[in-house]
């Protein structure tokens, strides 16, 4: 069996278990500690589960979920073996390339006219196209839920980060719920980003309306492309109008982290939520220090060494966690 095969299965089997019932802490840990071992095996996974989460997709193979295969498989492992199969002919293993951002295959009116939920593991990016034709790109680590058809479209973005190109329809505008915030809109391009009761919104195209989810147009806020509004309960920030910060902002979508002389603890922050390995700043002195430019989101390595070379920051490992200090 060749290398990239053996993973294939080794993934499949991974997520199997996962989903059984005898699922435990101890094999969580277990599950961690082999992704880590190389980004093939994530990459393999987060493949399997994205597609595992496609139950049109299975469906579409002709798969009763109540079937059973022959054999001697136990009971509770003759469901999850039956869509095992079917991942496998779907991957196409032997000869596909995995990446870290999917692309989602345009659904039917029928796939979405039901509530459905999708979500990034981290460093994971996602486009979702919607049925009303608008198009939905997810960050790393964001859950988020749609109820779109041919007379509602509501979403709701639970955690994380999205980029949303809406399509405009007469007389439907297209809302999202952001915790406590509601931003709503007829077509345009902008972000929304939800971190607990704190949200940020980036236009790129268009104007959008956000307001605190009261029903009261006195809390209500409209911001057009070049504008970023900040939110945390009913009070809202808007930021001086910068194309140039909402494209950084927006940076992500190409894999990249952009910055303008934004303080290193911000900038610690923003990698750490794009990979497993954590980046510690111990001291204040280095904290402040001004980082500008464009990195690599998945590039931890490259951009401690430059920390290292511009800076003369003293760099140490211990695991899973890079330390960062002055001393």
């Amino acid at each position: 069996m060749k290398r990239q095969e053996a993973i294939e299965d080794q993934a499949l089997d991974w997520l199997i278990r996962r989903n059984g019932e005898d699922w435990s802490e101890d094999e969580r840990v277990k599950l961690d500690t082999w992704l880590e071992e190389s980004m093939a095996h994530k990459a393999a996974f987060w493949r399997v589960d994205h597609l595992w989460q496609q139950a049109d997709r299975i469906k579409a193979l002709g798969i009763d979920p109540h079937s059973e295969i022959k054999g001697p498989q136990p009971a509770r492992l003759r469901w999850p073996a039956a869509i095992a199969a079917s991942l496998i002919a779907a991957i196409g293993i032997g000869g596909i390339s995995l990446g870290l951002k999917f692309v989602d295959s345009p659904p039917t009116r029928t796939q979405l006219a039901q509530p459905a939920r999708f979500d990034t593991p981290i460093g994971g990016r996602r486009v979702v196209p919607l049925v009303d034709g608008s198009k939905v790109e997810l960050n790393t680590q964001t859950v988020l839920r749609t109820a779109v058809n041919e007379t509602r479209r509501e979403v709701w973005l639970d955690s994380g980060e999205a980029f949303f190109e809406v399509a405009h329809r007469e007389g439907e505008p297209f809302v999202i719920h952001a915790g406590r915030q509601t931003i709503t809109v007829l077509g345009t391009k902008f972000s929304v980003r939800r971190d607990r009761d704190r949200v940020i919104v980036n236009v790129l195209e268009g104007r959008v309306r956000v307001d605190d989810g009261d029903g009261q147009m006195a809390h209500a806020a409209i911001i057009t492309a070049g504008d970023t509004a900040i939110s945390r309960g009913i009070s809202t920030l808007i930021a001086p109008r910068s194309e140039e910060r909402v494209e950084n902002a927006l940076a992500w979508r190409d894999g990249m982290l952009s910055f303008d002389q934004a303080p290193l603890s911000d900038v610690v922050a923003e990698f750490n939520r794009y990979n497993r390995t954590r980046l510690v700043v111990t001291d204040a002195q280095a904290s402040h220090i001004p980082i500008g430019g464009s990195f690599q989101a998945s590039s931890v390595d490259s951009f401690t060494r430059l920390l290292r070379d511009a800076y003369g920051l003293k760099i140490q490992r211990d695991g899973q966690t890079v330390i960062i200090s002055s001393q």
